[in-house]
């Protein structure tokens, strides 16, 4: 048995490689760069009634399909580029979800054009710094907080699509603004 085997994760990390890979290297690490937490946004809203784990997949697609999610290379997406992405069977086909990136990577813009930096921003939510809970087991872990509940209204207020308080805490939650790692999880002090 290999040490990466026998340490101890958080319970959904052990469902199967592709999210013990993912927890290991990824997940409640905190993410700065404004363009990486715009993709992880963008790839929670598609997560919408569907698994994590179906986007994650999907993620390498989404990224060629999404010009590494540039949001000046999408927000020129015309309709016939749309068009196109409802044939690319490496993404989810949903018309509304597809729009929603390049409506978000609008709102991105307009918000870089108001001179707010959508990292500052985005970790203004939980004073520029992780949150590091204390949870024994999944089941005590919320789907959502008053910050998440802040979030999802201030990007609404700011033009983003689908970006509800429950999407808004699995982003804060993948980019490391909220450490959820249970209390045995090594992972959880490697941070």
């Amino acid at each position: 048995m290999s040490e990466q085997s026998t340490l101890t994760r958080c319970e959904w990390a052990n469902k199967n490689a592709f999210y013990t890979k993912y927890h290991d290297e990824e997940w409640a690490k905190p993410e700065h760069n404004s363009i990486n937490l715009f993709e992880m946004l963008c790839l929670s809203g598609q997560q919408a009634g569907l698994s994590w784990i179906t986007i994650l997949k999907k993620r390498h697609n989404y990224r060629k399909a999404f010009c590494n999610f540039n949001p000046y290379k999408i927000a020129k997406f015309t309709s016939n580029d749309i068009k196109k992405l409802l044939t690319d069977t490496g993404i989810l086909r949903n018309r509304n979800k597809i729009e929603a990136i390049v409506n978000n990577a609008k709102c991105y813009i307009a918000m870089e054009k108001q001179k707010e930096n959508f990292s500052d921003f985005i970790w203004s939510f939980v004073d520029h710094k992780q949150i590091v809970n204390n949870w024994h087991n999944m089941k005590d872990i919320p789907t959502e907080t008053e910050a998440s509940h802040a979030l999802a209204k201030a990007l609404k207020k700011r033009g983003f699509k689908y970006i509800g308080s429950t999407i808004c805490y699995s982003f804060m939650q993948t980019c490391g603004l909220i450490n959820d790692h249970t209390v045995d999880c090594f992972y959880r002090n490697n941070i």
